[in-house]
């Protein structure tokens, strides 16, 4: 889903935590930058007021509460139209920073499997360790496929590349496969 509405409205969560223990701080952080959130300082977060930020925001109050903070939830709009523009700028500019890193995550997908090829590692075990590797990688595409509502200038080439570590991961598997029948024969 992208919004293409530069007068798009926001929910603000204002949270307060207690300084101790801290790891009540840090859940509560890995669940709003998990949700996407945007950090506007410290304890102030905002996402998009729309259906695909709820559960991480219902999830980060829960856990607020039960760490014995505080959380308030403001609906915000800005005061005219440059202000919405300028938040959209940001959110899409931290959405745009979730690409890179993903894109940088791609090719280190491609460099080890390029890796395993160059040194013929052609095992099942490893086949399977990329496989995963893989399906780690379109999880992610699909969660910031879902977060990015404004499109990213980066989202289109994130999804061209998972395409290419697909095929790369294919190509590999089918070399496994293929030094496998080639020891069987071997050995028969």
């Amino acid at each position: 889903m992208t919004i293409k509405d530069a007068g798009t409205r926001w929910l603000v969560l204002v949270i307060k935590l207690p300084a101790e223990p801290s790891r009540h701080r840090v859940a509560v952080w890995r669940e709003l930058r998990k949700a996407g959130a945007l950090s506007l300082g410290q304890g102030i977060w905002a996402v998009p007021d729309v259906p695909i930020f709820a559960d991480g925001v219902r999830r980060a109050l829960e856990l607020t509460e039960r760490a014995g903070g505080q959380a308030v939830t403001l609906e915000a709009s800005g005061r005219g139209p440059e202000d919405a523009v300028r938040f959209q700028a940001l959110f899409t500019a931290a959405r745009s920073e979730d690409w890179t890193e993903f894109l940088a995550d791609c090719g280190k997908f491609e460099e080890e499997i390029a890796k395993e090829i160059r040194i013929a590692k052609f095992t099942l075990a490893e086949l399977e360790e990329e496989e995963q590797s893989l399906e780690r990688l379109r999880r992610w595409h699909r969660d910031l496929t879902a977060r990015d509502v404004f499109g990213a200038p980066q989202a289109a080439e994130a999804t061209e590349r998972l395409k290419q570590c697909a095929s790369v991961c294919e190509d590999y598997a089918e070399r496994v496969f293929a030094a496998l029948h080639q020891h069987e024969g071997d050995g028969a």
